[in-house]
């Protein structure tokens, strides 16, 4: 049964089973398994910040712009907005997937924001090499 998201537990959970299907996926999985080898280190920072951008909680202290600049450069800049857009449908496949509410809205706005965001600094940077 379907539940709000309520905690770090709740996310660790969207979190994982999101990267599953990532991971998997046949046009985006390459750039993400080929750039990441410790898994599960990964998978905990990402519920942090995921955390953090729900609960305000303070755990993340990544920097995701300088992280997706330089997998745009490691695959000879070929990140674009299909590829934001494939892992965005997988984000909201798998948030309505496994849970209901008021926090999964705001997941979701907050990826399309955060999407849109990353791809337009991938362009800038572009610009400066």
């Amino acid at each position: 049964m379907k539940r709000e998201i309520q905690n770090r537990t709740d996310v660790s959970l969207l979190v994982h089973t999101f990267y599953d299907k990532i991971r998997a996926n046949e046009e985006i999985g390459f750039f993400f398994n080929e750039t990441i080898h410790d898994w599960d280190s990964h998978l905990e920072k990402l519920t942090d910040f995921w955390e953090n951008n729900l609960f305000a909680v303070r755990k993340y202290f990544g920097n995701p712009i300088e992280a997706h600049n330089k997998v745009d450069k490691k695959f000879n800049q070929s990140i674009n907005p299909n590829i934001f857009g494939l892992w965005l449908n997988l984000w909201f496949e798998t948030l309505d997937e496994l849970f209901v509410g008021e926090n999964v809205d705001i997941l979701k706005r907050r990826a399309r924001k955060m999407g849109t965001f990353l791809m337009v600094n991938i362009y800038e940077n572009r610009k400066k090499t």
